[in-house]
């Protein structure tokens, strides 16, 4: 065995050791990976009262043991309490109208990080932790509470997160009960609701409501609950409900006959305006006088889906269908009057789907336009434009519907009218500077781009793009394309001008170009998988579709999507019933019985 080195050092030697070899000085973090243990010992000094220099009294008598320096550290309640009052000084705080259940939970939460949320302290729970200003606790009961959400008590729920301010709770709750309208309206809960209360909830336009009767139904469930201090509130209730939107057999056999109504006047004012705005709507379509009542609900009765019209298959083809994205499934829409392709197609206000001019037999000037908000859903014509068009396109601006260019059997056109839905005329406006047929057009900042098409003046594919500004009615060109395109798609998303595939005078293009106005130059993005001319194009959801189109040989039936954060295309699973090309797309509020 070696001997032991025997090195005495005084504490001198120890003091002036050199522990690193390192130039630079040597540090060592270290962090308690868990206070357990102290919270473990400060609960045990409390329960023994030992240190203790501060006793809560509850409303029910119950003294609690504490140590100011620990409640005052966790809660900011406390803490202005032992500075800044005079319950700086003593030893016993009186704590009313505070639950005695509630303090004594949270007080041991401060002691030992824990606490158990139930369906039967809750309701005491936030309202103490609230006042303690304890904020975690305070969102633990709301996510409690967020998870509880029924339609028997979302209506509670949104008075708790109302009165104590918690915003995210109040958020989902208000959501919830309009989500389940129709099971929140014949519960208890709603009964109880003030006038104002119910006003909100039914000035919604987010309700999930499938029939507008729903709405009127409790709203006069609600007022005979209490009917001798309700009743007069009754005409302020009906300034939200949307009888317009209600059928007119259910006018007729179910709000006449209801007796509040009747001895009402401004309520049988309202039961006139609706009757009004169904004969209007019989007789015209558009020009209908607007206001809350006659504005369908966003949420409920709708949803954002493709809309594609028309187009050329064999021959000019009279059906629809319609794509909806939430179930990834095409079904069959209302049948056009007649065969309509090469039209143009564009929608106004979501609900209103206009079919453009094109062909069927002989070039049109006819307009034929769909209301989806309309109980028998079909086709009726309206006001024929002043110019015959084929292959044109067409742009809404502020509810004004532009019909552009296109061919009237003889020659390209440069030509350009406005239809004023409120009047129901179309117009002239200036001309373009370039003939053109087969071109897209799409709406930028509320200017009017032309893009591309086919001259037969100077039989040249074009690759030119003229913007037309509706204040002043001139059109001014802007930066040619990369790439000539007749039978091009475009449509707009964020802000930014797509031109889609089309024909370059040799060739069916893959190609696909972008133009915004901050740069005012073209940029050539991803190609999609298939050659495309004269396919619809329209964005939904942050999407860009292109559907159908003839890829040079046949028509086709699928859809691409384009993403802009990714630069990339890909193919929609479920292909149209039928493949076409001269067809138009249009994002629609999703509405349609087939």
């Amino acid at each position: 065995m070696g001997q032991r080195i025997n090195i005495q050092f005084t504490m001198q030697n120890l003091r002036d050791l050199k522990i690193s070899s390192r130039s630079e000085p040597a540090k060592y973090k270290y962090k308690k990976s868990s206070y357990t243990d102290i919270f473990e010992g400060l609960q045990s000094l409390r329960k023994d009262e030992v240190f203790c220099d501060i006793k809560l009294e509850t409303d029910d008598g119950q003294k609690i043991f504490g140590h100011k320096v620990v409640l005052a550290s966790a809660s900011p309640y406390f803490h202005a309490m032992f500075t800044n009052f005079a319950e700086s000084n003593k030893d016993l705080v009186i704590i009313r109208q505070v639950d005695p259940t509630a303090i004594q939970l949270l007080i041991d939460f401060i002691y030992s990080g824990e606490i158990v949320v139930t369906e039967k302290n809750v309701q005491v729970l936030l309202p103490a932790a609230n006042l303690l200003q304890l904020q975690e606790i305070k969102e633990a009961c709301c996510d409690f509470l967020q998870a509880q959400l029924h339609h028997t008590n979302c209506l509670g729920i949104y008075a708790l997160a109302d009165l104590y301010s918690c915003m995210k709770l109040l958020t989902s709750s208000e959501l919830y009960t309009q989500q389940h309208f129709l099971e929140v309206v014949e519960g208890d809960e709603f009964l109880s609701l003030s006038s104002q209360q119910v006003i909100n909830l039914i000035s919604s336009d987010k309700l999930t409501v499938q029939s507008e009767e729903k709405v009127f139904e409790c709203v006069i469930r609600w007022v005979k609950y209490k009917l001798d201090s309700r009743k007069l509130i009754l005409p302020q209730l009906m300034e939200h409900v949307r009888l317009p939107l209600t059928s007119k057999n259910y006018i007729l056999k179910n709000v006449i006959e209801e007796p509040l109504l009747n001895n009402c006047p401004k309520c049988k004012d309202y039961i006139i305006e609706a009757l009004q705005f169904h004969l209007l709507k019989s007789s015209d379509l558009i020009t209908i006088p607007q206001n809350i009542r006659t504005k369908p609900r966003h949420a409920g009765r709708s949803r954002k889906a493709i809309f594609v019209v028309g187009g050329q298959g064999t021959k000019a083809i009279s059906n629809t269908e319609w794509y909806d994205p939430k179930i990834n499934r095409w079904q069959i829409g209302p049948k056009m009057i007649t065969g309509r392709c090469r039209a143009g197609v564009a929608v106004i206000k979501d609900n209103f789907v206009f079919a453009v001019g094109g062909v069927f037999k002989s070039i049109h000037k006819s307009i034929d336009v769909l209301d989806l908000t309309s109980e028998s859903q079909c086709w009726k014509p309206t006001a024929d434009m002043l110019v015959e068009r084929k292959e044109l396109g067409v742009g809404v601006i502020n509810d004004f519907l532009y019909a552009v260019g296109g061919f009237d059997g003889v020659s390209s056109l440069n030509s350009a009218e406005v239809f004023d839905c409120r009047t129901q005329e179309w117009r002239m406006v200036s001309n373009m500077s370039t003939r053109r047929s087969g071109l897209g057009v799409g709406v930028l900042n509320n200017c009017l781009y032309a893009v591309g098409g086919y001259s037969f003046s100077s039989r040249q594919t074009l690759n030119t793009v003229e913007c037309y500004h509706p204040g002043l009615d001139v059109w001014t060109f802007v930066a040619d394309m990369c790439v000539r395109r007749c039978g091009v798609g475009v449509g707009v998303l964020d802000g930014v001008l797509y031109a889609v595939g089309g024909y370059d005078g040799l060739e069916v293009r893959s190609s696909v170009e972008a133009y915004t106005q901050s740069t005012g130059v073209w940029t050539t993005i991803a190609d999609m998988h298939l050659c495309r001319k004269n396919a619809g194009v329209v964005a939904l959801d942050g999407l860009l579709y292109v559907v159908g189109g003839r890829d040079g040989t046949s028509n086709l039936d699928s859809v691409e999507l384009y993403n802009p954060v990714t630069n990339s295309w890909s193919m929609l699973e479920a292909s149209m019933h039928v493949a076409r090309y001269f067809a138009g797309a249009v994002a629609i509020n999703l509405q349609i019985s087939s």
